[in-house]
């Protein structure tokens, strides 16, 4: 049986950069981010990439449909026990939808969904000091922040309820963020 652990934040919290190197540093789990996973279908040029595109582009949610087909797919390839995957769920729907998804069936577990808290300030600072690609200006930036944000409480309250919620602060070094992070999910 896969152990999944899901990390969420907001955009320039950290956690995709969090994820990548515990995965670099423990050969015994994989790492998957949502938004990487997701460049690669654009890249491909296929149809659900060209989809997957237009809703990126603006800063707003892709399909459930194609955001559930994904991650099923990754981690069922993964050829770790443990699989990390970030930026998901993004919306109650989607949080919804991967708990239907986990319920009816016994490969995967959800052991817990890991929240990297950062201030607004911070998590504006590093998005638009990272400016990696069209998206990472203030307009498309504050549509995030808000997509993050709304559905946030219910997201907490939910996984709350069910003791798989764990925060970490981001606002720490790198180095602590994710030494913190490798003793949780290793011990769970």
């Amino acid at each position: 049986m896969k152990k999944l652990f899901l990390i969420i934040g907001a955009p320039g919290s950290g956690k995709t950069t969090d994820a990548e190197l515990i995965a670099q540093n423990e050969n015994d789990i994989t790492h998957y981010s949502t938004g990487d996973m997701f460049r690669a279908q654009i890249a491909t040029g296929s149809s659900i990439g060209k989809t997957i595109d237009s809703y990126v582009k603006q800063g707003n949610l892709v399909p459930i449909d194609i955001v559930i087909e994904t991650i099923v797919d990754a981690i069922s390839k993964a050829d770790t026990n443990i699989v990390i995957i970030d930026g998901y769920p993004r919306s109650v729907e989607q949080m919804m939808k991967l708990h239907e998804h986990l319920q009816s069936q016994s490969k995967v577990v959800l052991r817990a969904v890991v929240e990297v808290v950062v201030s607004e300030e911070t998590a504006c600072d590093r998005v638009l000091g990272r400016a990696r690609g069209e998206d990472d200006n203030v307009e498309i930036f504050n549509n995030r922040m808000k997509v993050y944000t709304q559905p946030l409480k219910d997201i907490q309250k939910f996984y709350n309820s069910k003791n798989l919620l764990k925060k970490i602060d981001g606002e720490r070094s790198i180095n602590d963020i994710v030494q913190d992070m490798t003793k949780f999910i290793k011990g769970n």
